[in-house]
């Protein structure tokens, strides 16, 4: 519902109601507001206002865009690829941790020139300090 046709409703006229923005109502009569709102007003003016201030919280959060998470990315690889000494690796996508982590991992893969076995690595990468950790490891069974 629009502010005006709010103010209508509750019969607020320009006295008692001073619009400060088209989403807030300040009441500077309060005896009368008593006198005017009944229990279901009352309620659907509190649902109002809660609706609009998590409206304007939840406009405030912006998720990372694209670009800025292919960015994290290429670094990432760049930096795991560096630190593994490997010549060609296959690398896997960048495996998400949850945020409290601030980590992701890449897994990378290369046939040892000499030995001609399989190495597989993983790097650990720090999202905040831009170091990667790096460990060597094998499947079970194999």
């Amino acid at each position: 519902m629009h502010v005006a046709a709010l103010a209508a409703k509750f019969k607020l006229g320009n006295t008692p109601c001073a619009l400060m923005s088209p989403s807030l109502i300040v009441i500077d009569d309060m005896p009368q507001l008593g006198t005017i709102l009944n229990e279901d007003e009352v309620m659907l003016k509190t649902i109002i206002v809660t609706t609009v201030g998590a409206l304007c919280v939840a406009s405030t959060v912006h998720a990372s865009s694209n670009s800025a998470w292919n960015a994290l990315f290429a670094k990432a690889n760049g930096t795991c690829i560096g630190q593994s000494r490997m010549v060609s690796p296959e690398a896997t996508a960048p495996v998400l941790f949850d945020d409290a982590t601030g980590k992701l991992a890449i897994l990378l893969r290369e046939k040892n020139a000499k030995t001609r076995k399989m190495v597989n690595l993983i790097c650990l990468y720090d999202k905040k300090s831009g170091k990667a950790s790096i460990a060597e490891y094998e499947w079970l069974g194999q």
